[in-house]
Order: structure tokens, then C-alpha cells, then sequence
């Protein structure tokens, strides 16, 4: 998981990537490819 301060580009990287507020940190996700996380915060 990458940790990230601006998460728009990771989001873009897929089509299905998806985020997500968690507990006061952003996540971004995927549930089809799961390399693609990152956390913000």
C-alpha cells in the first residue's frame, strides 16, 4: 500500500478504483485488481 498525499492520480490509474473514507484516513480501493491501494492521512 502506498502512502500518498494527493490521491486523484491513483484513482485514475484504474477503472475500477474507488475511494474511500475510513476512520478519518482516505483509502483508495479496488476490489478487481488489488494492487492498486493507497492511503491518505
Amino acid at each position: 500500500m502506498k502512502v500518498r498525499n494527493s490521491l486523484r492520480s491513483l484513482k485514475s490509474r484504474h477503472r475500477d478504483c474507488q475511494i474511500v473514507r475510513r476512520k478519518g484516513r482516505i483509502y483508495v480501493i479496488n476490489k478487481t485488481n488489488r494492487r492498486f491501494k493507497a492511503r491518505q492521512g
